[in-house]
């Protein structure tokens, strides 16, 4: 029970409600787009592109911000591509790819924590495209263009990128702080130093593997099985722990919710399946409205709130039952427990290291 509790341990200062409700503002704004044009299968990039941006956000003068913020773009830009153009490529490929980008996500950490993390949203968002790229081209009847999911991205980005401006513009053009002050701002260079080194290899090495998995086995919803495997490493391995085991709660959660909200379409069809499918979307801005207020306030509870968004823009084209489900319930609880025995082994292996190194010639 006191572990139980751990999981869902709050923060005393509570969810960030205005941040929440200025995402939803600015979702809705891409929803309508792709409402009037018909074509709800770029809503998804947009979003990340959008989410994202807003996180890596570095605050300072606008000209700062900008430059900063342009760059995260066209890197984003390029994942985006990547993930996009390979995503119904042989299996091998991916595999290279996630490997590639996440030595080079984990290597990012010598430019500052700050970039670091934000190379990790984006080593987050290739994982995501990858599954996402490898179910579309699976449905005959969606058409997906890369370059209109880069364009989705791009827009998501520039969305942000207007809205820093205008808030600039009301405030008297003076510097802002960082939006989301939660998250490392450092930017200060560091050496790589070997365990810095390791650990980014053993990453790189663990996604590949579970991208193997998760493609070469063709596993249905394979793609929660990197995702989950990417979150549950961490540093140290009791905040891995802590982490993992909120992640797999908020999973839990998450799909389950998911799995009654997705079966509400199945049955439907003409003009009502059209209006149950906008509901839903709306449900699922909604709900990661929710996640992005709650975020730093518990984690599980965050992870369950921006799973059901996830799994009900993704799986709307193609409703999905409960086998569904189950096997993305699965899938993270695999990723989790290959996360957490690669720190375990990985901490063995550094403490008789130093205990070696400790002894004398």
């Amino acid at each position: 029970m006191s572990r139980l509790s751990k999981v869902f341990e709050l923060n005393p200062v509570g969810p960030d409600w205005p941040r929440g409700v200025l995402f939803l503002d600015l979702a809705l704004v891409p929803m309508v787009v792709f409402w009037v044009i018909g074509h709800e299968q770029y809503l998804l990039s947009a979003l990340f592109g959008l989410l994202f941006t807003w996180l890596v956000d570095p605050g300072g003068s606008y000209g700062h911000r900008a430059s900063h913020i342009a760059v995260f773009a066209v890197i984003g830009a390029g994942v985006t591509a990547l993930g996009f153009g390979i995503g119904a490529e042989a299996w091998g490929w991916l595999v290279l790819a996630a490997f590639v980008v996440t030595l080079v996500a984990g290597m990012t950490v010598a430019f500052g924590v700050h970039r670091f993390v934000a190379a990790v949203l984006l080593n987050l968002w290739f994982i995501v495209v990858l599954g996402f790229a490898f179910s579309l081209h699976h449905h005959a009847r969606i058409t997906s263009y890369t370059w209109a999911q880069v364009v989705a991205w791009t827009g998501g980005a520039a969305l942000w990128l207007v809205m820093t401006f205008v808030g600039w513009l009301i405030r008297g053009r003076e510097d802002m702080p960082q939006p989301i002050a939660e998250l490392p701002g450092d930017i200060s260079r560091r050496k790589l130093t070997p365990p810095l080194i390791t650990f980014a290899v053993i990453r790189a090495l663990v996604m590949a593997g579970t991208v193997a998995l998760a493609f070469g086995l063709d596993l249905s919803h394979g793609t929660w099985l990197p995702i989950a495997a990417m979150v549950a490493m961490k540093p140290s391995l009791e905040q891995a722990t802590l982490v993992s085991a909120q992640r797999l709660v908020g999973a839990l959660i998450g799909a389950a919710a998911a799995a009654l909200l997705l079966l509400l379409p199945a049955s439907e069809h003409g003009l009502r399946l059209f209006a149950v499918d906008r509901g839903l979307e709306v449900v699922a801005l909604v709900l990661m409205m929710h996640g992005v207020a709650i975020r730093f306030w518990n984690y599980a509870l965050y992870s369950a709130a921006i799973a059901m968004g996830v799994l009900i823009l993704v799986d709307l084209p193609q409703p999905s039952d409960y086998a569904d489900e189950g096997y993305r319930v699965l899938w993270t609880l695999c990723g989790v427990g290959i996360g957490l025995l690669v720190m375990l082994l990985a901490g063995m292996l550094a403490k008789r290291t130093t205990k070696a190194s400790a002894q004398p010639a």
